[in-house]
């Protein structure tokens, strides 16, 4: 049923950015903690030592939710909503600011840790990787336990890992048994850990597509696997309706990739609901400099700087519109990359509601290591009010 090329891993940190700031701020732990504040939400260090944390009921501005603890998204808070919005929904919890740095120092520590157990390695961001385990053989399932300890001891974090035969089936393993868990999976499980599942949980499944399955009174991977492939074709195009017709499956082709040399490096977010350019223009100038702040970070990890920006725009009728510019200098900084995007920005016009929103740098070369500053949160979406 699925693609058997021998136990894949996919590791998962747990609340990534929130665990970090937990480490630093354990008395947080059990709290709901939102980060995505801006400097002034830095908690003040008073005269005992003890910390005066702001609130989220506090805040006023336009940025918006990197992530937050589970206690947090019990409440409903999650990433990328707006931090306004948040605060309706969580008022009490406790507000941080993002540190990238102290991100990218943790996500080395745990990738190095992985490593040294098992150095077939696929990294998928800051905060994720693929493991390759085919070596290990029979001893895979205990190799994912010892990689689970070397994590929490190199870093004072958890993770979840998925194990599964191919990497479709290891990264939805990994989303199971959050947070610290180890998900084990063999073909035949498929049936009945895979299939009762949402659609949703399929990466490459977004909300449209779910929207549109359910339509076709599809909702669970079950129910994907029983359609018949002509009614998918007929609603979905060929391409994605036989990608549909292979994960339903389990099928999975791809090996882990341990290395490449990027061609692009790009970040991109599809939002919850439909947004306009004019009535959600401050959630949307501080999902681009998120987005910006984020791919220079990438660029820094992999030590490597670019000269083409771009930007991607998805309307809500899925057309969709990409802008280039090319810099005098390569950059890996997210002021310039966010000034460049926001020069392609501006050659675009903005009357439909939009659906995603992507940054991309391309024409890479490897990096002397530059200095990066952070992108400055501007108002980029006026341009078209």
């Amino acid at each position: 049923m699925s693609s058997v090329s021998g136990p894949i891993a996919h590791l998962d940190m747990d609340a990534f950015y929130a665990s970090v700031e937990l480490l630093r701020y354990p008395e947080l732990r059990g709290q709901p903690v939102v980060i995505g504040g801006g400097s002034a939400s830095a908690p003040v260090e008073q005269a005992d030592g003890s910390f005066c944390y702001r609130r989220l009921r506090d805040y006023a501005g336009r940025g918006v939710v990197t992530t937050s603890t589970y206690e947090a998204r019990a409440l409903g808070v999650f990433s990328a909503m707006g931090l306004m919005k948040a605060a309706k929904l969580a008022p009490d919890a406790i507000l941080l600011p993002t540190d990238f740095n102290a991100y990218r120092h943790y996500s080395r520590l745990f990738k190095a840790a992985v490593a040294a157990i098992a150095p077939q390695i696929e990294d998928r961001g800051i905060d994720e990787i693929y493991i390759d385990l085919q070596a290990f053989g029979t001893e895979a399932d205990d190799v994912a336990r010892r990689i689970k300890q070397a994590v929490r001891e190199a870093t004072g974090l958890s993770c979840s890992i998925g194990l599964a035969p191919n990497k479709l089936l290891a990264k939805i393993c990994s989303d199971l048994d959050k947070p610290d868990g180890l998900t084990i999976l063999t073909e035949a499980d498929i049936p009945t850990r895979i299939w009762p599942l949402p659609v949703r949980k399929i990466n490459g499944i977004g909300p449209k597509a779910a929207q549109k399955l359910a339509t076709l009174n599809i909702h669970t991977i079950a129910e994907l696997a029983a359609c018949d492939a002509g009614v998918l074709q007929a609603n979905f195009g060929r391409s994605y309706s036989a990608w549909l017709v292979r994960v339903a499956q389990g099928r999975d082709e791809r090996q882990v990739v341990t290395h490449s040399e990027p061609k692009s490096v790009s970040r991109e977010t599809t939002f919850e609901r439909d947004l306009h350019a004019k009535q959600d223009r401050a959630e949307l100038s501080a999902l681009f400099t998120q987005l910006c702040e984020r791919v220079a970070g990438d660029l820094q990890r992999k030590k490597v700087v670019g000269r083409t920006v771009g930007i991607k725009l998805r309307y809500a009728d899925f057309s969709t519109v990409t802008r280039d510019l090319t810099l005098p200098e390569a950059t890996a900084d997210a002021a310039v990359i966010r000034q460049a995007a926001g020069e392609c920005l501006r050659r675009v016009k903005l009357e439909q509601r939009l659906r995603l929103l992507g940054v991309r740098i391309g024409t890479l070369t490897p990096s002397d290591g530059m200095p990066a500053s952070s992108a400055q949160q501007g108002s980029l979406f006026d341009l078209h009010a």
